[in-house]
């Protein structure tokens, strides 16, 4: 299995504040959806609530620590562990967030595709930094800000050592 962490964070690891992301970027999104599709997704409830909703054509896995707690289209587990294990052994598995999630599994991830958007916002939930004596760059793509995005923004791919 290969585990693979995607976010959009800003420079200062940010994601977003009350459960809703702060900016708005079409490409990410538009990369995001081609990313994952077609694979397991692992999220946080309030993920998932954030996104009203599971992504279709992906198959949701949620943790949360609420014992009693469903939803439609969803593969409700209550720990990383668990979410893992629910996941087919020889495919590659995206962890989409939130904050403790990514905090959770950052040390199993065998790659991370970051958005990194470039401005510093105020946030509730954060990226973990990336150690980069264990990840290795292996591709950044830079876009300029323009008419459908206010941000500049740059996708990194980093593979751990």
């Amino acid at each position: 299995m290969t585990i693979t962490l995607i976010a959009a964070a800003a420079e200062n690891n940010a994601l977003g504040k009350d459960n809703q992301m702060v900016w708005h970027l079409p490409d990410d999104f538009k990369r995001f959806k081609k990313l994952t599709t077609e694979h397991h997704i692992i999220m946080g409830r309030k993920t998932l609530e954030s996104m009203n909703g599971p992504l279709p054509n992906r198959t949701n896995i949620v943790i949360t620590r609420q014992k009693d707690f469903t939803y439609e289209g969803c593969t409700i587990v209550h720990s990383l562990n668990e979410a893992l294990a629910a996941c087919p052994q020889d495919e590659e598995v995206f962890i989409v967030g939130g904050g403790e999630i990514y905090k959770q599994a950052i040390d199993r991830a065998d790659k991370i595709e970051l958005t990194r958007v470039h401005t510093t916002v105020d946030a509730d939930a954060y990226f973990p930094e990336i150690d980069e004596s264990k990840w290795q760059l292996v591709s950044e793509e830079y876009h300029p800000k323009d008419e459908k995005h206010k941000l500049d923004f740059t996708y990194i791919t980093w593979i751990k050592e």
